[in-house]
This record gives structure tokens, C-alpha cells and sequence, in this order.
């Protein structure tokens, strides 16, 4: 496959499934949300693009157009939790420590909840573009992946501030830190980069990023790393790659994975699950063998992936959301009650917005 043939693939109009947005890699571009959604029709559950669990197990999902739900008793009953965002595009979830919850959106940056999602209060001061795709939550030290590179919010802080100069205007899809405080970033153009701990620079890490026709992988979606400080790399049409060494080298672990089109990865002492655009599979062999892990995942379209423990998995598809309870070997829909949130809250206050996010 050609440099050019590549980037070609990846802006036909992505494909629509249950009536829901598909922002699948292989089909339209990683990059900006610039393709127009207009006319598209509501599906019976949202597409729910983040989820996020706290410590109490309080489940939180972040919706394609219908703002964010919260479910106190594992998604057998939902309710909407949108007051005060003025955008209803949920693009990433996450939990701090002292369980406020932050959510990124296409167009309206970041939010912040100190109250379950009761109310919202926009923080974006400092912020350049407001399309927020990644958040990563240290402690009490908040990082953004954004359409204008990363941003880091300190503790106390009301102001937003770039994380190093270099790379400005480079859309950041994924976040993951270090334990040694390292932190990585995957972007849209430039693969993956590193910043160590008080570095000055980000640092490019592409050495064996590498399709099977020796094409570098700069489109990276997800980010994630093992107890052993393994890193894993998901691509939007690449697979994935595992770096032992930080970054400095990577290796193919997917070239029997059915699906290329990565969306979630959680790595476990039971092996590495990944969420692809045609289901869920697993490895223990670290990519050698790919076991399906999709018996009750009506909706194979999966967006997100997030595992609170003890079994237990949940994933965001282009329908709704589903959970495990087995580490993924069986899967039951907890959508019944997110339709029934989702209705309630039809009239929503970014309804000025239409489909598309624009007014």
C-alpha cells in the first residue's frame, strides 16, 4: 500500500451503523472532525465514544451528540448528567483521584464536575482549540490532548498551560504516563512522542513503527502500558506495537489480529484485550495468537474500553454499552436504561447545534 493510497483510505466516508457516527480509522481521516454529520439519525442507544469508572463504581459514559450518562448500580439503570455542557460531543472521560470527573467535547472543550455530573463548569482559560480528544488525570494534575498539541492544568491552577513548545497545531488523540513521570503522547501526523520527566523537548519515537510495507504509523489512537511498563501503541489502521525499551523500538504484536482499526487496549496479568472495529480479542502470547472475545457484543463497532477490575470490562460501542464479567469471555448490553436516559434527554440545551456540532 502507497503513502498516497493510505491517506486516500482514510477519508472515504466512514460507515454508519445502527444509525450511529462511526469514526472508524481505516475509513475516514484521524485527523479533525472535519467531514460533515449532518443527517444522521438518532440511534435507539447513543454512540458512546469514553467511559470512565470511579472508585465507588459509579460508570460514566460519554456520548456522540447526547452529552454524558452516569449509572450508580453497573448500567442497569442510567441517568443524563449534561447540565452545563454546551456541547454534547463527548470525546474523553476521566476521574481524578478526588473524584471530580472532566470530560473533553469536539467543539467545547473542557468540563468539570464536582458533584457527579449534577452540573458542569467549563474550563478552558489558557486553551487554544477546543477540540479536546484525550485528558489524563495525575494526582491532582490534569493533562488535555488537544487540537493545538497538550496542555497541563497544576493543582490550583484556573489557567491552562502548553506542556513544552514544538509540535503546536498537532491534534492529540491518546495520553499515557510513565511510572517513572514520562509522559507519552499519540497524535494525528506525527506518531508517537515522549516527554521525560521536567524535559524540555518532546522526543518523536517511530523506530519499528512500521506497517507491513515499511510505511512509518503516524496515526496512533490509543495508548497503554503494563504493570511491567510495557507500552502498547494502537494505530487506526496499523494494528498494534509493543515497546519494551520506553518507546526507543517497537514490534508488530498484531499481524493475526482480524481487525487493524485499534480503539481500546487494557493490559492485564491475563493478557491484553483489544477493542478493534469488529470486536473485541485477546492475546496472552503477546500477539502470536488473537482469541475473540465477542459472544453477547451485539454491536461489534467498538469505541472505547476501560476494565475497573475484578473481571470486569466495559465497552462503548457505536449502540450503547456492554459488560463482562468474566474478563470479556461473555458480554451482556446495559443500553435498556441509557435509551430510556437518552429520550428524557432529548431537549437538550446544544440542540442549536444539529448533528454536526455546528450551529
Amino acid at each position: 500500500m502507497t503513502a498516497t493510497f493510505k491517506m486516500a483510505l482514510c477519508l472515504v466516508p466512514c460507515a454508519l451503523f445502527f444509525g450511529a457516527v462511526q469514526p472508524c480509522a481505516a475509513q475516514r481521516s484521524p485527523g479533525r472532525h472535519d467531514a460533515p454529520l449532518e443527517q444522521v439519525p438518532v440511534s435507539p442507544a447513543p454512540s458512546i465514544q469514553a467511559l470512565a469508572v470511579g472508585k465507588d463504581q459509579t460508570l460514566y459514559a460519554g456520548s456522540f451528540g447526547q452529552g454524558v450518562f452516569r449509572s450508580h448500580d453497573q448500567g442497569k439503570s442510567w441517568v443524563s448528567v449534561s447540565e452545563g455542557l454546551n456541547d454534547g460531543f463527548i470525546l474523553a472521560l476521566t476521574i481524578a483521584e478526588d473524584g471530580r470527573v472532566y470530560v473533553g467535547t469536539l467543539r467545547g472543550g473542557v468540563f468539570l464536575s464536582d458533584n457527579e455530573g449534577r452540573s458542569w463548569q467549563a474550563l478552558n482559560e489558557g486553551l487554544k482549540r477546543l477540540e479536546v480528544k484525550a485528558l489524563l488525570a495525575d494526582g491532582r494534575v490534569l493533562y488535555a490532548g488537544t487540537g493545538d498539541g497538550v496542555y497541563r492544568l497544576g493543582d490550583g491552577d484556573s489557567r491552562w498551560a502548553r506542556v513544552t513548545k514544538g509540535f503546536d497545531d498537532l491534534l492529540i488523540h491518546t495520553l499515557v504516563l510513565g511510572a517513572d513521570r514520562t509522559l507519552f503522547a499519540g497524535t494525528s501526523g506525527k506518531g508517537v512522542l515522549r516527554l521525560k520527566f521536567n524535559g524540555a523537548e518532546w522526543t518523536r519515537l517511530s523506530k519499528g513503527l512500521k506497517d507491513h510495507e515499511g510505511l512509518v504509523e503516524n496515526f496512533i489512537r490509543v495508548l497503554a502500558r503494563d504493570r511491567e511498563q510495557a507500552l502498547y501503541a494502537g494505530t487506526f489502521d496499523g494494528g498494534v506495537f509493543r515497546s519494551v525499551d520506553g518507546g526507543e523500538t517497537w514490534l508488530p504484536i498484531s499481524r493475526s489480529l482480524p481487525n487493524d482499526s485499534i480503539r481500546g487496549i487494557v493490559a492485564s496479568d491475563k493478557g491484553l484485550v483489544v477493542a478493534t472495529g469488529r470486536g473485541i480479542f485477546k492475546t496472552v502470547s503477546h500477539g502470536q495468537k488473537w482469541l475473540p472475545l465477542n459472544k453477547g457484543l451485539t454491536e461489534l463497532s467498538v469505541q472505547a474500553l476501560v476494565a475497573p477490575g475484578g473481571g470486569v470490562l466495559y465497552a462503548g460501542t457505536s449502540a450503547g454499552v456492554f459488560r463482562s464479567e468474566d474478563d470479556g469471555e461473555s458480554w451482556a448490553g446495559i443500553s435498556e436504561g441509557l435509551g430510556a436516559a437518552q429520550e428524557s434527554a432529548a431537549k437538550s440545551p446544544w440542540d442549536h447545534l444539529g448533528r454536526s456540532g455546528k450551529p
